[in-house]
Parts: structure tokens; C-alpha cells; sequence
């Protein structure tokens, strides 16, 4: 039997659903539902219970190869919340990926948004603080 990761109480920016999404999408064509939940620090079966609720929405489809399930994100679909009309999948998933493949900048540096990137990423600049 697999162990239950540790929780987490409190907010969180990001849905378990986001989560997924992007472990789904930053891993390997045949990533596993283990490696899923390792990586999302969930357990195997919230992970199956999310790749259902995704797949059913239209986010996500999967075809079967031998044992293996490859997942296949649907990247034109809308995000569901009212507030986010207009952006898709993969402006959620660009946004998530930029964030992991860039560097840190250093506190007070600014990260110029590209042209294609009209988000405006900004780090915070403690350089004004009171000493």
C-alpha cells in the first residue's frame, strides 16, 4: 500500500486540478498516476478522481497503449472560471512553465515581460524597506 503524502493546511494559489494538469503536462508521455501524486504530493486515487473530472470537462483525453495510459491536453480549451474568460490551457500552462524554467531573479529585479507576455511578472523589490 502506498503512503498518504503529508497534507498541507492553508490556501494555496493553485487547485489540486492545476496541479495535475501541469505535472501531466511538464512530464513524460506514459508519467504514471504514482508519479503524478508524488509530484503533487497527493494520493494515487485523488489524482485518478482529478484526471477523470479533467478528461470529462474536455481538458484532458488519454488513449491506451498496452498498460500504459497517455494523457493528451487539450491546450484551446477555456479555463471555467468567469474571471478568467479568454484564457485557455495553454496560457495557464506557458505561464507555469515560465515560472519553473527561469531562474530566481534576485530581490528588486524586475523580470521584463516578452512581447508574446503581456502578464507583467514582477518580483518583489524589498529595497525600499526601512533598514
Amino acid at each position: 500500500m502506498t503512503e498518504v503524502p503529508e497534507g498541507h493546511s492553508g490556501w494555496t494559489f493553485l487547485t489540486n486540478h492545476a496541479r495535475v494538469l501541469a505535472a501531466i503536462a511538464s512530464g513524460a508521455q506514459g508519467t504514471r498516476i504514482r508519479d503524478i501524486a508524488a509530484r503533487c504530493r497527493l494520493t494515487e486515487r485523488a489524482v485518478q478522481k482529478i484526471i477523470a473530472d479533467l478528461e470529462q470537462d474536455g481538458y484532458l483525453d488519454h488513449t491506451r497503449r498496452g498498460r500504459t495510459n497517455l494523457y493528451h491536453i487539450q491546450p484551446g480549451t477555456s479555463l471555467r472560471h468567469p474571471a478568467d474568460s479568454g484564457l485557455t490551457v495553454a496560457d495557464l500552462l506557458a505561464a507555469l512553465d515560465q515560472h519553473e524554467s527561469s531562474p530566481e531573479a534576485p530581490l528588486g529585479q524586475r523580470t521584463e515581460p516578452s512581447a508574446s507576455d503581456q502578464s507583467g511578472v514582477f518580483t518583489r523589490d524589498d529595497s525600499t524597506a526601512a533598514s
